[in-house]
């Protein structure tokens, strides 16, 4: 490990963190058998306290022997056991006012990251947490940390805790879970991102926050400034530590949290445990519990799914007649790309559909506009990325349209987990090019079940042997070191010279309607 990485500390801080530890895990086996419990519904697929899912226990019971026969047949005649109740928020140690702000956002049963997380945190442990969007992993730190904070006082420009994350939109999401579970204590945060009036949030930052959200870029500008004095942090969030290593993060990451003090709680959270980001936990974390959930790979029963194959030209074409034969109510689109979000949006508009469009580019006012007026019924098709629509709460979605096939399988389960939801039949569609062949078979594969075929008249029909020979041609490079599925969108570089702003055949434009003419 690296210097720049390690946290220096005095002999006698290191004896306190060394006893706080030693606490830790004499407290472990008494944490585990406070919180085990019985299966419970799991939480909805956004990163936010639960909704319903099935799932096991979040603390696997210990392997047991099997009986001999004299004892099978000495428990015939005995009556069963009746399931443990569900573990609730209630039940993991949170105090009345964000119980409250729980209750009033509609939640009452913890996902398993949830159940697992909160009670370390709040006992002021070190948590090392594997756990992929989608898992609640936010509510996971979020209401403990609100709950610790919830006494004590920021000074200027001495922030009491830092969360770092490494988008500007997953930091917006986080500042949202502050403001929904935070409503009744009197607990101020601040939102460092790219974007936005450094001016401003210096103005906020003298003030004193007791939260600080930030990309370590913008946090970085500031503290050279001398704007923020970081000796006051008692609670560290890393998030999404393997997306900071692909961004190129981690040495901003290292510097930061040497500027912090040795004695303090961090909690760190990666998608992924590969060495480099196993590396990284070691140096920042003292004793940690560590915490593995992974989100679900089975689609609800209360989703109706179809997949449609077509040519790349005809692809939006396809998302028109889908979205003029369906009766939709309200519908994600997702993209892979931020800049193909822009290009879809502005073709539907053309074509007379009522839309908006989600991406990072845009302000936070832009982004909060665009959501209220879509949650309102105000437009009825959002087109969005991954990204930008992480965290996003949206009750009673009819349909989600893949108009990309995403790179990794877990999104499409994530995506399309965004209908179907409180026992509601919901509707996702999937369009893929030959080219995403190998995609969906990983979708396929993930989810144990294949995805019904649809044909769209009027297109020309993909063969069997065209499919056939897409999965046997090499895999071509997508650029960023991500993941290889897809080819159809974003920027030209390192795809072949094709341009994001995809061509597409010919076809008169929608009589400007409502959801152009789908309802």
């Amino acid at each position: 490990m690296s210097d720049t990485s390690d946290r220096p500390a005095p002999a006698a801080a290191e004896d306190d963190h060394t006893n706080t530890a030693v606490a830790a895990v004499e407290s472990d086996a008494a944490l585990e058998a406070a919180t085990a419990a019985s299966p419970s519904p799991e939480a909805e697929t956004a990163p936010e306290p639960g909704a319903p899912d099935d799932r096991t226990d979040a603390f696997a019971a210990a392997d047991h022997p099997e009986a001999d026969a004299d004892d099978e047949d000495a428990t015939d005649d005995m009556p069963e056991e009746a399931p443990a109740p569900a573990v609730t928020f209630a039940d993991l140690g949170l105090s009345e006012p964000i119980l409250k702000a729980v209750t009033d956002a509609g939640y009452v049963t913890p996902t398993p990251i949830q159940e697992q997380a909160i009670p370390v945190v709040l006992m002021g442990r070190d948590v090392l947490g594997c756990a992929q969007t989608g898992t609640g992993k936010t509510a996971g730190f979020t209401l403990p940390m609100l709950d610790i904070l919830a006494s004590g006082k920021a000074k200027a420009r001495m922030p009491r805790s830092l969360i770092l994350e490494p988008t500007r939109e997953l930091a917006l999401q986080v500042a949202e879970n502050f403001v929904k579970y935070g409503k009744h204590l009197n607990l101020t945060h601040a939102l460092l991102i790219g974007g936005e009036s450094m001016d401003e949030q210096r103005a906020v930052l003298e003030k004193g926050v007791d939260v600080l959200i930030a990309t370590p870029g913008r946090l970085l500008d500031l503290f050279d400034r001398g704007r923020i004095i970081m000796a006051d942090v008692k609670v560290l969030v890393i998030d999404e530590a393997d997306r900071m290593l692909d961004m190129g993060f981690i040495p901003d990451v290292e510097r930061i949290v040497s500027m912090l003090p040795a004695i303090r709680q961090t909690l760190f959270f990666s998608a992924t445990m590969a060495p480099e980001i196993r590396r990284l936990a070691d140096a920042f974390l003292s004793n940690p519990k560590e915490i593995s959930v992974s989100p679900p790979a089975s689609v609800a029963t209360t989703i109706v799914a179809g997949l449609v194959w077509v040519r790349e030209l005809d692809k939006r074409e396809a998302l028109r007649r889908l979205l003029r034969r369906e009766d939709v109510l309200n519908a994600l689109i997702f993209c892979n790309r931020k800049i193909e979000v822009d290009v879809l949006y502005k073709s539907l508009k053309r074509h007379g559909f009522s839309v908006g469009a989600l991406h990072g580019d845009m302000d936070q006012p832009a982004r909060f506009a665009t959501l209220n007026s879509f949650k309102a019924g105000g437009i009825q098709l959002l087109v969005c990325s991954d990204v930008a629509a992480r965290g996003l709460d949206i009750g009673g979605l009819s349909h989600v349209f893949n108009f990309d096939v995403p790179f990794h399988a877990e999104d499409y389960v994530h995506r399309i987990g965004r209908t179907g939801r409180a026992g509601r039949e919901g509707h996702a569609y999937t369009i893929a090019v030959p080219d995403d062949a190998r995609n969906v078979a990983a979708i396929e594969s993930l989810t144990g079940r294949p995805i019904p075929r649809l044909e769209i008249e009027g297109l020309d029909p993909v063969s069997a042997e065209e499919l056939a020979e897409a999965v046997s041609r090499p895999r071509r490079g997508r650029g960023g070191g991500r993941a290889a599925g897809s080819a159809q969108s974003g920027g030209a570089a390192g795809r072949g010279g094709r341009s994001s702003a995809r061509p597409e055949r010919e076809a008169p434009a929608a009589t400007p309607t409502r959801g152009g003419g789908g309802r």
